[in-house]
């Protein structure tokens, strides 16, 4: 007897002699990679037929009126699997377009729930959105009973039929699914990409948990993840398996989420971090931009701008609605050669950092230097859509730096009148800084006198010496005073000089430097052929 010929006894005979078996295919959390539950689906096999598809079965129960019987003995079957299961795994049960009249199926699903020790708060009811065209006051009613029980609703193959919003606002949903036929072409067509990522962005919008079917690739999962896709089902996960089956499917399950899915940690950002409905991160992101210490902005492909915080808009010296919506060109039109190059490297994918450019002084704020850095922004395809672009105003720290070499050469040049030389070395004896006048009375060239090259100046006889009463100041921190001899040249007389200079200590007691001057003294009128050492001790 063909399937188009069975009739309602028939049906019940079948149903009888358990021809009808629940399978059960994994939902699991993309986020975690942990079993979130199964779905139950259902499947006939005929003796003399085989395997019936469910395309040909459930139709035929919908118009001969046996599938409430149908639902009823695969929900009572189905919870009685997952009862006997450690945990509370959700179970999700399908409701057919017709069965949305029946004002007493609530209490019907919740008597078999009961009567099989399963809690109807793990139950999932997916109504199909087609279901939804002519019956919304029954469903609403209907709705209502379920999530009166503790029951979740979802929204399932959203976007395939009669799509209303007034469906989603209307009817007290916790779920949206994404229809397989999205999910299953989104790695190669931005098209159904888009859509999925719109949809699962609606469901985030609304407080809804999105569910995509049909997942089969690590990298459709990813994506999912992403995008901020909670939950997932399809054979990358597990097919569907009948009752006994379900202690080894959940073992592969798991082994199957370990293998795709990465640790709930995404390039080292938690993903728990990135939950939230995309108004608050909207609002988070605008709060981030607004209250950065550099301007920032957000440039599409035709290098408009499509977002930006105020303080660019000030550098800018304009204000932000003059920036939304307009090209880079439109606004700085003379700048524009400066950074397009930049701009164009940071969209064909390469991050660009630490450009310093100084603003033509014909915009305003012009003269200003400033540093900008361009990241490329990529979509969940890995696609440029845009670049990110990071502005600091350099303009006070040139001046600050200005200012510092100034001071430090109106220092210099007050230090190179002074009858003394003044030098400073670390706390170790090296050479940091010296007078230009140290270098005229050695004969030093360059930087020869950095480190303890100043040392080869003195006599032979008074380096030894010079280097121990040093020394001995280290050890102690009391200041140095040293008498050494040096000359410019063999040409010329040894000069007798007296290096004094104090330590300069850190918090911690140690020193850091220590800063002194060296002058000249005149001969003793005794001559000795050693004559450096440490002349005295002064205490502060």
């Amino acid at each position: 007897m063909d399937l188009v010929e069975s009739n309602y006894t028939d049906a019940v005979r079948a149903i009888e002699n358990g021809e009808f078996t629940p399978h059960f295919q994994p939902l699991v959390d993309l986020r975690t990679g942990g079993l979130y539950g199964f779905e139950l689906l259902a499947r006939w096999y005929r003796p003399e037929q085989g395997w019936i598809p469910p395309d040909e079965f459930i139709p035929l129960a919908e118009s001969d009126g046996w599938i409430d019987l149908l639902t009823r003995e695969l929900l009572r079957k189905g919870c009685s699997a997952l009862a006997a299961l450690p945990g509370s795994l959700a179970l999700s049960i399908n409701i057919s377009p017709v069965q949305l009249r029946n004002l007493s199926l609530p209490d019907e699903v919740q008597t078999i729930a009961a009567a099989a020790g399963f809690s109807t708060d793990r139950l999932i009811v997916e109504i199909t959105e087609s279901a939804l065209a002519d019956k919304v006051e029954t469903a609403r009613i209907i709705a209502r009973a379920f999530k009166s029980m503790g029951a979740r609703l979802a929204l399932d193959d959203f976007g395939t039929g009669y799509s209303s919003l007034l469906h989603l606002q209307s009817l007290p949903f916790d779920e949206l699914k994404v229809d397989r036929s999205f999910v299953g072409c989104m790695t190669e067509q931005r098209d159904s990409r888009k859509i999925v990522a719109a949809v699962v962005g609606l469901g985030q919008s609304l407080g809804l948990t999105t569910v995509a079917e049909g997942v089969e690739t690590a990298e459709q999962a990813e994506m999912l993840r992403w995008m901020g896709c909670e939950l997932g089902q399809g054979w990358l996960f597990g097919k569907p398996v009948p009752a006994d089956g379900l202690t080894e499917a959940m073992e592969k399950c798991a082994q199957a989420a370990t293998e795709h899915l990465p640790s709930s940690t995404m390039g080292g950002v938690s993903m728990g971090s990135l939950e939230g409905l995309p108004a608050q991160r909207l609002a988070q992101l605008q709060a981030v931009y607004d209250g950065a210490p550099v301007g920032l902005a957000f440039l599409d492909r035709e290098m408009r701008y499509r977002n930006l915080n105020r303080r660019l808009a000030n550098m800018n010296g304009r204000p932000m609605s003059e920036h939304l919506g307009r090209t880079v060109q439109e606004v700085m039109p003379e700048f524009l050669a400066q950074v397009e190059p930049f701009i164009r490297r940071a969209l064909s994918g390469e991050a660009v950092s630490g450009v310093e450019l100084t603003r033509p002084p014909a915009i305003p704020n012009g003269g200003t230097t400033i540093l900008l850095s361009y990241e490329p922004a990529r979509d969940e395809a890995g696609e440029v859509v845009g670049v990110s672009v990071a502005i600091s105003d350099l303009t006070p720290i040139k001046q600050a730096q200005a200012a510092q070499r100034e001071t430090e050469e109106h220092f210099r040049s007050m230090l190179e009148l002074l009858p003394q030389i003044p030098w400073i070395i670390d706390a170790e004896g090296r050479a940091l800084d010296v007078s230009q006048r140290w270098l005229e009375l050695t004969g030093t060239e360059d930087d020869g006198w950095r480190g303890y090259g100043w040392m080869e100046s003195l006599h032979p006889e008074d380096r030894q010496p010079t280097w121990d009463a040093m020394h001995r100041a280290f050890a102690t921190g009391e200041p140095i005073d040293v008498i050494y001899r040096l000359r410019k040249s063999e040409n010329e007389p040894w000069k007798r000089l007296r290096s004094r200079g104090r330590a300069r200590f850190g918090e911690d007691g140690k020193v850091i430097c220590w800063y002194g001057s060296i002058e000249e003294v005149a001969e003793p009128d005794c001559s000795q052929s050693g004559t450096a050492g440490m002349v005295r001790k002064r205490a502060d």
